[in-house]
């Protein structure tokens, strides 16, 4: 059994470009696509069927009798504009490594045979950044012809090149697979990854939130490569709140834990490379003491 995509209509588009998403760390890449979906009002003309990939989510009992199963959903939609574009969203990513290489070249199928020419992708990049300040764009191009095009883009950085990766970089899940799948299709490709404070990004369990300042900063992006217009007015009142949500649990931290992380304040990331003001072993003696924090139920010894 293999998987399959059920197309509602082929929709009328010119060489579109594909953007496609999936849960990660703080939804940030969802989050940012979903938006965008919604600013352009695109259309739904397709679903993947799910149950080849993923267990049924829930399943409903009515009178003791099994009447139905939900799976979870994976959706194309359209746009057509300026930029035409087709759009993916998937509510969760398969755990196998064989049913997420057959996801990518499913959804890479509808997009090649609608003319697609580009991918991309959306996700989170963790970060030694403070809550406070702008969440730069971490850019990971499938083609060396891209790097020049990727490095105009405002608040953008190529992976490859931050200081601390030696021209190397890695993406996890489908974000990478896609675009790997892509390269051997012959189609170009961008990961966008929105940068998330690592300490945002170990808040454990209830204490997980989400962080639509990195899924504003993607947005930026794609409104600025797709040459498509994005009113990001509700997504600014998103930001806000979880920032002013944010730096309520900032402020219950203990103190040296305060003091540390206020260091990240120090560092105003550009597109030159410097050093960050912490050294890995903060980086990992930091997040050790936000995880032991939250494990004591958020209360100081």
């Amino acid at each position: 059994m293999s998987g399959k995509v059920n197309l509602l209509r082929r929709p009328a588009v010119h060489e579109p470009y594909l953007i496609a998403a999936w849960p990660g760390i703080g939804n940030i890449g969802l989050i940012a696509v979903n938006y965008l979906k919604n600013r352009l009002a695109a259309e739904e003309f397709g679903e993947l069927e799910p149950w080849h990939f993923f267990f049924p989510k829930e399943v409903t009992i009515k009178n003791g009798v099994l009447k139905q199963m939900e799976f979870p959903t994976g959706k194309f939609y359209y746009h057509k504009g300026k930029r035409d574009l087709v759009i993916f969203l998937g509510e969760m990513q398969p755990a196998g490594e064989d049913e997420i290489f057959e996801m990518a070249n499913l959804v890479l199928d509808v997009a090649v045979e609608l003319g697609c020419r580009r991918v991309y992708t959306a996700g989170a990049a963790v970060a030694p950044i403070h809550h406070t300040a702008r969440p730069r764009v971490w850019a990971v191009p499938n083609d060396s012809g891209l790097i020049t095009e990727v490095q105009k883009y405002q608040n953008t950085i190529v992976m490859s090149e931050l200081d601390d990766r030696e021209g190397r970089g890695n993406i996890t899940g489908l974000n990478g697979v896609l675009l790997g799948v892509a390269a051997r299709r012959k189609l170009t490709g961008i990961c966008f990854l929105g940068e998330v404070p690592m300490y945002i990004a170990h808040f454990p369990g209830p204490y997980t939130i989400l962080y639509p300042k990195a899924s504003r900063s993607i947005l930026e992006v794609f409104a600025e490569s797709l040459n498509v217009p994005v009113d990001l007015g509700n997504i600014n009142a998103f930001a806000n709140n979880v920032e002013r949500e944010i730096e309520g649990i900032y402020q219950n931290l203990p103190p040296v834990i305060r003091e540390e992380l206020d260091k990240l304040k120090q560092f105003t990331p550009v597109q030159e490379t410097e050093p960050g003001p912490i050294t890995d072993e903060e980086k990992e003696r930091i997040i050790k003491e936000v995880e032991d924090f939250f494990r004591r139920g958020g209360k100081h010894d």
